[in-house]
């Protein structure tokens, strides 16, 4: 629909919103393409911080998709950095219709430092949340395991509750009804 340096500039509020955040190159346009069934609607990029704008996809004519551009990636300017960080903070805090946030971390790696900071700042301001581990499909089971299990141990460090996960692979498919299943819930509460 609309591409928006501000929130301000995003589209009229009048649809349930979903937005997504990850680290750069996490593999969020691949997901959104997977859960949409559009293999080009959002770039893929090889390189990391492509997506610097706020992106928002209708869908089906009951909801928007926002994409939003991806953090941690250290090879852009400082100044670049909190302003993009400037931009996605009043969007999330701005934005009345924004129904839950999908926030991406990749399943290989352990938490990143960039990552824990999005979630605990996400848990300060109390806006709803749930953690999608991408690129499932490159580990074992047993690695895969073993590695949610320490997210969350990291996460009930600080954390009482554990936010809701959902396990991904935009080359599989894994995670897509449930990411549906989650939204198709989340818009019978919606009220514009």
């Amino acid at each position: 629909m609309t591409s928006s340096t501000d929130f301000r500039q995003c589209p009229e509020p009048v649809y349930p919103e979903y937005a997504f955040i990850g680290r750069s190159n996490v593999g969020k346009s691949s997901l959104i393409n997977m859960i949409t069934g559009k293999k080009a609607l959002a770039k893929i990029s090889s390189t990391p911080g492509k997506t610097r704008l706020i992106n928002h996809f209708l869908i089906n004519d009951e909801w928007f998709l926002a994409d939003l551009p991806g953090y941690g990636y250290a090879r852009v300017g400082q100044r670049e950095r909190k302003k993009w960080a400037k931009v996605i903070e009043d969007y999330l805090l701005g934005r009345t219709n924004l129904m839950s946030t999908f926030i991406l971390v990749d399943a290989r790696l352990p938490m990143q430092e960039s990552d824990r900071n999005v979630i605990h700042w996400f848990g300060q301001q109390g806006i709803h949340f749930t953690l999608v581990f991408t690129k499932t499909d490159k580990l074992s089971a047993q690695q895969l395991a073993e590695n949610v299990a320490k997210y969350q141990t990291e996460l009930l460090k600080f954390w009482e509750e554990l936010p809701p996960v959902i396990l991904s692979s935009s080359r599989t498919g894994l995670g897509r009804d449930e990411i549906i299943r989650f939204i198709v819930g989340a818009n019978r509460h919606f009220r514009p």
